[in-house]
């Protein structure tokens, strides 16, 4: 009898097993980010200093990118809506990390963001907020991912995490807001939703060295409107809204080896949100 694959049958035989068997690493070994360098795009923020715990948990080397200075890693501050600017801070803490293997992008405006013309009602929204929200919601995204393509290549285990939301897969409910101070602003959605495109062009753009994958939270409870948690709870199969907590497992799974398979996902952190 032959050994290998059995003709016609897909069965394979003893010696083939023994040819395909490789040493299966443990799942603490997949999570290791020793030796790694990080850098965290928003990292000063509330899901953004969730990424930076979750990634210096495992080892990894972090920097920050981002306006305001991080209690946690080494910051390098930038207006993310200046291009050169931001080219300029990663490099510097590319250089200050020795390298770069992960590069997670949480940085964006939310509904609470004080901008003229933004968290208001739909037909006072203006193009400036629009432009201004793309700015550092989206292009910031393509900007470093460009510049920092090189260095996740080098490596040959480079992976890009992008920071997106529920309301870039579904439209809002607008009776969540009804008699609350909340507002959702259309560019919000917009440019979460042009972050899965995004996430998806440069999966294939940039495999096989480098890995790109989405993180996209459902609604943080930080002391909204009490109206407003109430209804949003109600949605939820889960019965409440996440937490920053909730966004270190997914961050922690995507940035390393234990999703070595995985490019091109959207990993929904939602409670249920979107199951309905």
């Amino acid at each position: 009898m032959r050994s290998g694959i059995g003709a016609g049958t897909g069965r394979a035989y003893p010696d083939a097993r023994r040819k395909l068997t490789r040493v299966m690493r443990t799942v603490h070994e997949l999570m290791d980010l020793s030796g790694r360098a990080a850098v965290v795009v928003g990292g000063a923020g509330h899901v953004g200093a969730a990424a930076v715990d979750a990634l210096a948990e495992l080892g990894a080397r972090v920097a920050v990118l981002d306006r305001a200075a991080s209690a946690s890693a080494a910051s390098f501050t930038c207006d993310l809506a200046d291009a050169e600017a931001s080219r300029r801070a990663l490099d510097a803490a590319a250089s200050e990390l020795g390298g770069l293997d992960v590069l997670v992008h949480c940085a964006a405006l939310v509904g609470t963001s004080e901008l003229e013309g933004w968290a208001v009602p739909f037909a006072e929204q203006t193009v400036e907020a629009w432009d201004a929200a793309l700015r550092v919601n989206v292009t910031s995204a393509f900007v470093l991912a460009q510049h920092g393509a090189p260095r996740l290549r080098a490596g040959g285990r480079g992976s890009i995490v992008l920071v997106s939301s529920i309301y870039g897969v579904v439209g809002p409910d607008p009776g969540l807001y009804e008699g609350t101070p909340l507002a959702n602003p259309v560019a919000y959605g917009a440019s979460k939703g042009a972050l899965l495109q995004l996430t998806k062009y440069l999966a294939t753009l940039l495999a096989p060295a480098v890995r790109v994958n989405a993180v996209s939270p459902g609604g943080v409870e930080r002391g909204q409107d009490p109206t407003f948690v109430a209804r949003y709870r109600s949605r939820t199969p889960l019965g409440r809204m996440a937490t920053e907590e909730d966004v270190k497992g997914a961050v922690a799974y995507l940035a390393g080896d234990l999703s070595g398979y995985v490019t091109g996902h959207n990993l929904v952190v939602d409670g249920g949100w979107t199951a309905w």
